[in-house]
């Protein structure tokens, strides 16, 4: 408190700098992994040694090139931290089971080198790292990427290449409950949609990632996959469907809500989340892609400092107190 003998001396006070929350690094890391560990187990259990051998190779390839850019950086090493294993992880998600080891690699690498260190390390990234390593491996080798024409052994199918290709008659017989364990063609953890799910709301109760860009994702894509099957339904199957499959929950738990790419207020967070499902539909519907999801993500990731411009009124304001600050200002100008 200021003296009131003179009322020139102003303290500013504010809490002490080792006071904090309890939250580290290292702890939200812990509870990602948890939070993926279903899908992986599920993956594995479904794919074998090749799923292994992905998921590891994507992990152990993100460490290593994160140390050797921190090394050259003259930096910390911080591989203790749990977020370069997440982002090989979540990239080993993208990729079909029978992607060859030099594929996996070079994606990983991509995506620790030029998606992370590149722009100064973590939180640092305007866009999702493990997303720039997918794109980059994506459109550089499509045959590779393409669970459709390099798994040729399985039964299974992708559900959004029928969809795209044949209309809602080709999902006529696809099963909700198939879809939600993961019993589809994809990428190798992106499938296991029901596995994902209750890792993502793992990640919202404990208060790891806010609900507010989950649910508005979700809401986008439903909202606009409704639309299209009222418009006409032989054409555009239902929105369950559009949920279910592809990597939409990955994108909306886990891609879309990386801490460095995303505003943080409630406004913009349910405006970012929404214009990306909305995205999700129209890439899938009017592209050239089947899932569009992880594109949906990078073009809202881009858009991100924009949504956080928009700010609602201070604490106590009332309404059309910005028109009375501006009136204020002009008769004082005068």
């Amino acid at each position: 408190m200021s003296n009131p003998g003179n009322s020139d001396i102003l303290l500013a006070i504010s809490t002490p700098p080792f006071w904090h929350c309890g939250r580290t690094i290292p702890k939200h890391s812990l509870h990602t992994l948890l939070a993926l560990a279903p899908a992986a187990l599920l993956s594995i259990l479904q794919w074998g040694v090749p799923a292994v051998r992905v998921m590891a190779l994507a992990v152990l390839t993100a460490l290593v090139t994160e140390a050797v850019c921190q090394t050259l950086m003259k930096r910390k090493l911080t591989q203790d931290n749990g977020t370069a294993a997440i982002t090989g992880l979540l990239l080993a998600f993208l990729l079909p089971a029978s992607a060859p080891w030099w594929l996996v690699a070079l994606g990983s690498a991509c995506a620790i080198g030029i998606g992370r260190m590149a722009f100064g390390g973590y939180g640092a990234n305007q866009v999702s790292a493990t997303l720039v390593g997918w794109a980059l491996i994506f459109v550089s080798f499509p045959a590779f990427m393409d669970p459709t024409s390099s798994l040729l052994q399985t039964s299974l199918f992708d559900p959004l290449l029928r969809i795209k290709y044949f209309g809602s008659a080709a999902a006529a017989d696809l099963s909700l409950t198939d879809l939600l364990l993961g019993r589809q063609l994809g990428g190798l953890g992106a499938a296991q949609s029901g596995a994902l799910l209750l890792g993502g709301l793992y990640l919202v109760l404990r208060g790891v990632v806010r609900w507010e860009i989950p649910l508005a994702f979700l809401l986008g894509v439903l909202a606009a996959a409704s639309a299209l099957h009222l418009m006409n339904g032989a054409l555009y199957a239902g929105p369950l469907v559009h949920l279910a499959s592809g990597s939409t929950v990955l994108a909306a738990f886990f891609l879309a809500t990386e801490d460095s790419c995303s505003p943080h207020r409630r406004i913009p967070m349910l405006c970012y989340g929404l214009i990306g499902g909305v995205l999700v539909m129209l890439i899938r519907t009017f592209g050239i892609y089947t899932d569009g999801a992880p594109f949906a993500v990078m073009l809202i990731n881009l858009l991100a400092p924009l949504f956080t411009l928009i700010r609602s009124r201070p604490f106590g304001a009332r309404p059309g107190w910005k028109n009375k600050a501006a009136a204020e200002q002009r008769r004082t100008e005068a």
